[in-house]
């Protein structure tokens, strides 16, 4: 689904979508199809569905947007970081 019909199909709200095709051009990501996962009022409750899924599925491509926006554009940013083992220590 494009954006447009998202817009069209659930206006002035948020909505929960995966990104099924999208490119990227100059650090700025651009959604082209989408799937609509669900829709919500409000983004805190966006928000909370948005981390069960990603954390369930963290290679999916999973965006929160209002449906106010005209034009999709995500900055890309880079993940700056250092992933450290977890150690599980037994304490007798």
């Amino acid at each position: 689904m494009k954006w447009e019909q998202v817009r069209k199909q659930y206006p002035e709200q948020w909505v929960l979508v995966e990104a099924i095709s999208a490119y990227s051009e100059k650090s700025i990501r651009y959604p082209d199809e989408l799937s609509v996962i669900s829709n919500f009022p409000d983004s805190t409750t966006a928000w909370k569905e948005y981390k069960k899924l990603h954390l369930s599925e963290p290679s999916r491509e999973y965006y929160i947007f209002h449906t106010d926006i005209n034009r999709l554009e995500v900055e890309e940013q880079k993940f700056i970081g250092v992933r450290r083992r977890l150690q599980c220590i037994k304490l007798t």
